[in-house]
């Protein structure tokens, strides 16, 4: 038990460090550390099992700091319990170049930053799939192996971005009871207070949402430790609504907006010392401080030890497959399988809609890696996602691995990041490639932290037809290629489909997207090649020396593509198709091969049922182009593909204007 005035210290210690690095950049978010610091103190001194000096053991309770504006917060205590990653040099390069210390916490820049945040509510949905991934791995592992919990802290914000409610009620339903959500209930927002824009009651919404809630004085303590104590007890996530004044010890900018975004300045961080009596110059930790919290950080040591010898003792099969899940690495059948698969595509020539083709591939690989975790956002029956391995997750029965997220499809994201971020599981969903502008924030954050989670996209353009424009995608590819570090894959059939999911879950540092068909294409690639050639990003599916012409497509365009080629050829005009399912990948081949694919024809022609942006790198800014200039339409898609021009007489109409024009 740790005396009250040195639970003050230890406190304080948190709130002039970050005071004074905000300070020193002249830029950051002092309050929130100084308002929670009591909280943190109580949590990592008391009730947080981890170890600075093996931050990546895998039974570690999880922090996410959802409000990563008061990124000082965790710098400050990851320094002072010992993380070697964050030293007290890095404390004072807070918001340089090249520092750790960024503004707002970003993932692998540091041990102990689980997460990355910034964008409010992310970290809210991060931590659900945290929780998720703990007890699905709990059920799998037991609790020997897997039993810890997943704590949050949360502002104002956050829980004013719509994001949170699409995670604390899916949170409820499931019964995530090791989720721990302290809300920093300071009633301070950029504006002002938080009553100019918001009335309502949080804890009756999340109590409406399925949560245990519980109310303190987020100054006190023992408040703090039993209500920590309370929710670890409950069979429901627990909101703490925990009332803290922003800033506090600040004498003028305590409880005040001025205390949210901007440094305090000397003045006020020197009234702050007074009153808070702390008589240190900037950045320095009283060494018997300093002490108590390197020792808090070693309270887990024994537990940690007591885990490995679990772990030692476990059967040799199961402890290899657990540490190569958590390791990231994929079973070893699994490139054989997908070799095999694809030689009886070959053989078999399907044609069906590549949604289809993706869970025919998914059937193949659910069965020989056990840790992927399927979902999606109320389209199970359009995505296709969910295999004969993959029965449904329950409130009551973690053994599936199938999540019903519903009409969630921003949390769903979020929480697929926070699944994947965890460790030991592998997740991908199912949504209509319309509806990716509502993933889009967690995707970005995804490929920012470098993360494996992968995006099925479904009813990828006009091709999905009868729905009409809000739910045809034209200009959503092009968006999403425009994400670094995302990898997005258009297939033109069952071969390519296979090809991109494997390329997909080889990805340990990238997430990706898979852009699938609602309408039924046949297999293009008819002869079996072992190597995988999706991987190049684009290729030639029909070479010609000398090319006149070279037609470059993606996804279901390849098929318009073809019928140009024969029609071409048939006049004379010697024609290559080049594939495209994925410009990324192209983008990482050698110079020589990107040369050779682009080439030298008189005419290159795009042809893609989305708009133009991106298909210049292939075809130069003076090719043609057969696609989207505007929104689609209603109507069957066959009709939609003639109503605007997207076939294949009018890909030959236009290339061979363009000879003729090249001629005159």
């Amino acid at each position: 038990m740790i005396s009250r005035e040195k639970h003050d210290r230890m406190a304080n210690a948190i709130r002039f460090l970050s005071m004074d690095a905000v300070e020193k950049a002249k830029s950051g978010h002092p309050g929130l550390p100084m308002g929670a610091a009591d909280i943190a103190t109580v949590l990592f001194s008391r009730y947080l099992t981890f170890d600075p000096k093996k931050p990546n053991w895998p039974d570690r309770d999880r922090f996410v700091l959802s409000a990563g504006h008061g990124s000082m917060l965790l710098y400050s205590l990851l320094y002072l319990l010992g993380y070697d990653d964050i030293s007290l040099e890095d404390i004072k390069n807070f918001r340089q170049l090249g520092s750790p210390t960024a503004g707002h916490p970003e993932y692998g820049h540091a041990a102990g930053i689980e997460t990355t945040t910034g964008p409010l509510g992310q970290g809210l949905g991060n931590a659900v799939g945290m929780a998720i991934a703990e007890r699905k791995l709990a059920t799998e592992y037991g609790a020997e192996m897997v039993d810890h919990h997943t704590y949050v802290l949360a502002g104002d914000g956050c829980l004013m971005e719509g994001i949170s409610q699409e995670a604390i009620s899916l949170a409820g339903h499931l019964k995530l009871s090791k989720l721990i959500v302290f809300w920093d209930n300071n009633s301070i927002s950029i504006d002002g207070p938080v009553s100019l824009t918001d009335s309502t009651d949080q804890l009756a919404r999340f109590a409406a949402s399925g949560w245990n809630t519980l109310d303190i004085d987020g100054h006190d303590p023992d408040a703090i430790a039993q209500a920590i104590e309370a929710a670890q007890a409950s069979d429901k996530p627990t909101l703490i609504a925990a009332k803290t004044v922003i800033g506090f010890g600040a004498p003028n900018k305590a409880g005040t907006s001025g205390a949210h975004g901007s440094p305090l300045g000397d003045k006020e961080i020197a009234g702050a010392r007074a009153a808070l009596g702390w008589e240190e110059e900037p950045f320095v930790v009283p060494s018997d401080i300093l002490d108590a919290w390197r020792l808090a950080g070693l309270r887990s040591v024994k537990d940690r030890k007591a885990w490995e010898a679990r772990l030692a003792a476990t059967e040799n099969d199961i402890r290899m497959t657990f540490e190569r899940r958590m390791s990231g690495d994929l079973p070893g059948g699994f490139e054989p399988a997908m070799t095999a698969y694809k030689q009886k595509l070959t053989e078999d020539l399907p044609k069906v809609a590549t949604r289809k083709a993706s869970e025919m591939a998914l059937e193949i690989i659910n069965g020989v890696i056990p840790e992927t975790l399927g979902g999606s956002a109320d389209l199970t029956g359009s995505n296709n996602t969910r295999t004969s391995q993959t029965k449904a997750i329950t409130p009551d029965d973690f053994s599936g691995r199938y999540i019903h997220y519903g009409i969630r499809e921003h949390g769903m994201a979020a929480m697929m990041n926070g699944i994947a971020l965890h460790g030991g599981l592998i997740p991908y969903s199912g949504g209509f490639l319309i509806f990716s502008d509502y993933c889009r924030p967690s995707i970005r954050l995804a490929a920012l932290m470098g993360i494996r989670v992968i995006h099925v996209l479904t009813h990828d353009s006009i091709g999905l037809g009868e729905d009409g424009p809000t739910h045809q995608p034209v200009e959503h590819m092009a968006a999403l290629r425009a994400i670094p570090n995302l990898l997005m894959f258009r297939p033109a059939d069952a071969v390519e489909t296979a090809e991109c999911w494997q390329i997909a879950l080889e990805q340990q540092k990238r997430p990706s997207g898979i852009a699938l068909t609602r309408q039924n294409l046949p297999t293009v690639r008819t002869d079996f090649t072992e190597e995988n050639l999706s991987a190049y990003g684009a290729y030639d599916l029909v070479s010609a020396g000398d090319a006149e012409v070279t037609i470059f497509a993606s996804g279901s365009e390849i098929e318009i593509a073809l019928e140009a080629r024969e029609m071409l050829e048939a006049n004379g005009h010697t024609t290559r198709v080049v594939s495209v399912p994925c410009f990324e990948l192209f983008e990482e081949q050698s110079r020589e091969y990107k040369n050779a694919v682009i080439g030298d024809s008189k005419v290159k022609i795009a042809i893609e049922a989305g708009i133009r942006q991106g298909w210049d790198r292939f075809i130069g800014s003076d090719g043609l182009f057969i696609g989207m200039t505007g929104f689609g339409a209603s109507g069957p898609y066959k009709e939609l593909y003639e109503h605007f021009g997207i076939t294949a007489k009018a890909a030959v109409t236009a290339v061979e204007a363009r000879l003729h024009e090249d001629k005159a």
